[in-house]
């Protein structure tokens, strides 16, 4: 296992020459997390900064079995999609949507909830964890475009527009209480009554299982399991390393900071992700 002390681009080093080695035999399979989305101004869970730090984040017991809870979340989300909608991809996302191009990967699966990856060009992302850009109906099961949803909310709530220092990666901001009750939910427009979830996997929510079972047949297909910006510290990816290792499939690691697969790695690298993968890109995907 090798590690990479960030250097600058165009440098010699080991650890990066081995993951080059590694991707330029193709077959690599992406398992990207928040890490990689930090630099386009979206937090993480368990970074040195993360989320997870200074808050609790909403389980999907809460959501679904508070009236009061939900409330709270979507005038939270409301007026945290506006920093979620804006995010751009950054650099890192970019490398990703090359090394694809250039036919070095056989999949992308994210953790990520941004939709950065397809912003970037990428192709046939699976979205672990859902993407924030929908609204499922818990009632009829009708799946809403957010976009088409702010808009309702927005002619519900003319006026509600706190500011907010802090957006969480699962999209809601924080606020105040005493400034929850002057928020306004919309129902589903397609039955009229049910109520809405981001279409995202809270904590404490199963991945679907046909969801997962996507994602297990891409790995035994590929050449070797490539982690970016995840500390694998949740089952839902830190299994497709343990599953990769079982199999003999090479992984790589490149992340900012210690994982949970690190003793699983036969490549890791300790560097920005901003560096690290227009680099590799520069390289194989010229």
């Amino acid at each position: 296992m090798s590690a990479l002390d960030t250097a600058p681009s165009g440098t010699a080093d080991p650890a990066l020459d081995e993951l080059a080695g590694l991707v330029a035999g193709g077959d690599v399979l992406v398992l990207s997390g928040a890490g990689l989305s930090t630099e386009s101004g979206i937090p993480d869970y368990r970074g040195p900064s993360g989320a997870l730090r200074r808050h609790t984040p909403m389980t999907y017991q809460t959501f679904v079995r508070d009236p009061r809870g939900r409330h709270r979340y979507w005038a939270r989300s409301f007026v945290g999609w506006r920093q979620i909608a804006a995010a751009r991809p950054n650099a890192g996302h970019r490398a990703v949507a090359e090394l694809q191009r250039a036919g070095l990967l056989s999949g992308v699966i994210t953790q990520n909830v941004d939709g950065l990856h397809q912003a970037a060009g990428a192709r046939d992302v699976v979205e672990l964890h859902g993407g924030l850009d929908r609204a499922v109906c818990l009632g009829c099961g009708d799946v809403a475009d957010r976009a088409t949803l702010d808009a309702r909310l927005r002619a519900a709530n003319p006026d509600f527009g706190p500011r907010v220092d802090e957006v969480n990666p699962d999209g809601d901001a924080e606020l105040p209480d005493d400034v929850l009750d002057g928020f306004v939910m919309v129902d589903c427009a397609a039955c009229g009554g049910g109520p809405l979830k981001p279409d995202v996997v809270f904590f404490g929510e199963t991945v679907p299982r046909p969801r997962v079972d996507t994602c297990f047949r891409q790995l035994e297909g590929a050449g070797s399991l490539l982690v970016l910006g995840s500390s694998l510290t949740v089952m839902s990816g830190y299994r497709f390393v343990l599953r990769a290792a079982k199999l003999g499939i090479p992984v790589a690691v490149v992340n900012m900071g210690p994982t949970r697969g690190d003793a699983k790695a036969d490549v890791r690298v300790d560097a920005p992700l901003g560096a690290v993968l227009p680099e590799l890109a520069a390289r194989l995907a010229p």
